[in-house]
């Protein structure tokens, strides 16, 4: 089954949006302000207005599709493509992945129907601790967002039967459908690696994927579901956050989402853009460790979501991550004479501290040596 286009995608996501409890119901502009003071965070800088639907762009700092770095995996162009766009970006569309579109359509299904469940039936897979159903609570720092989720370990072996509103009588289906897409997902983006290594020209072709790939890997899955919010048009002043600015502290991240707007990305001057979604594609986040890997080279890209006024967002993200015990350093073949500019940090560490930390910290700056640029 093929995903619903962006012209019937509401349908599909009806009787999802219909259960969720939070989602925002004003009988007036006053009320609407005072009611969302709880779920609104501000973003630093301020947020630009953000109003439009579909592909139509808001302001001259939107960027069309044609400009976001696009990379076809199946093209021999590709890896210089990918060092391109993640130096300059840190962030790319690839298509031509490789990933059955089957996958993609069964685990969204499954997913929709664990968010249209009721919420007393949801919290019986949370709070996440660390995995788990939760709302509104991003973390541990106190960063709020107009979002429900389900974040899950890629360990097969983990016991899910905790979680009997995820897996019940349909537990075979729902882990079929989620061990097929992490798999498929884990391999495209080891891929992606191996063409960052070719394109560095490291000799060890595996440097970053072995780490996805290690048994120990200390990966995540995410499902995120932002409802949506039709009063959001009674702001005008502020625009409802679904997820806070922040960068991905693995190495690499691989989102998904259907066919609904709200992703934005930060430029390097700070600018705010917005990524128009793609349902049949993936896009690819370098994450913080990637970065500290290749010194700088790499960007971590600073991203966002913003809530939508009339469609359901379901967003679907692979953190590809090292063994807890894997020490995260520039590598030495990048250096070449330079100057390293970042302590030598166990994963573990490093995660310890983005926990501990509020979404829109920058981490690194505990760890770095000299001012990166």
């Amino acid at each position: 089954m093929l995903l619903p286009s962006s012209d019937n995608s509401l349908p599909l996501f009806d009787s999802l949006t219909k259960s969720v409890s939070f989602r925002c119901r004003f009988r007036n502009k006053k009320q609407a302000k005072q009611s969302a003071t709880s779920m609104v965070v501000p973003s630093k800088p301020a947020i630009e207005p953000f109003s439009y639907v579909g592909n139509s762009m808001p302001n001259s700092n939107a960027l069309y599709s044609h400009q976001i770095p696009l990379v076809d995996l199946s093209k021999p162009d590709s890896k210089s493509l990918i060092i391109k766009a993640c130096e300059e970006f840190g962030f790319f569309k690839v298509v031509n992945h490789g990933v059955p579109l089957d996958f993609i359509s069964r685990l969204e299904e499954e997913a929709v129907k664990f968010f249209s469940l009721p919420l007393v039936e949801k919290e019986k897979a949370g709070p996440p601790d660390p995995f788990g159903y939760g709302n509104k609570k991003i973390g541990w720092g106190g960063d709020v967002g107009w979002v429900e989720y389900l974040l899950l370990t890629t360990n097969p072996s983990f016991n899910y039967r905790k979680f009997p509103s995820v897996f019940s009588e349909s537990s075979e289906r729902f882990r079929s459908a989620l061990g097929d897409y992490i798999s498929a997902v884990r391999d495209m983006a080891c891929e992606v690696l191996e063409s960052m290594a070719d394109g560095l020209r490291i000799q060890q072709r595996d440097i970053f994927s072995k780490l996805l790939m290690d048994e120990q890997s200390d990966s995540f899955f995410r499902l995120n579901h932002y409802p949506p919010c039709p009063e959001l048009e009674a702001f005008d002043d502020r625009n409802m956050i679904g997820f806070g600015e922040h960068t991905d502290p693995q190495i690499i991240s691989v989102l998904r989402s259907n066919n609904t707007s709200g992703l934005q990305i930060s430029m390097k001057d700070g600018t705010w853009v917005s990524v128009p979604p793609d349902q049949n594609s993936f896009f690819i986040n370098v994450g913080d460790s990637l970065q500290v890997m290749t010194n700088g080279r790499f960007r971590s890209v600073r991203h966002r979501v913003l809530a939508n006024s009339s469609k359901s967002r379901v967003s679907m993200i692979y953190f590809g991550g090292p063994p807890l015990s894997e020490r995260i350093a520039p590598l030495p073949c990048l250096m070449k004479g330079k100057e390293s500019l970042y302590k030598e940090f166990t994963w573990f560490e490093y995660k310890k501290a983005a926990y501990n930390s509020r979404l829109a910290d920058d981490r690194l700056e505990h760890f770095q040596r000299v001012a990166a640029s």
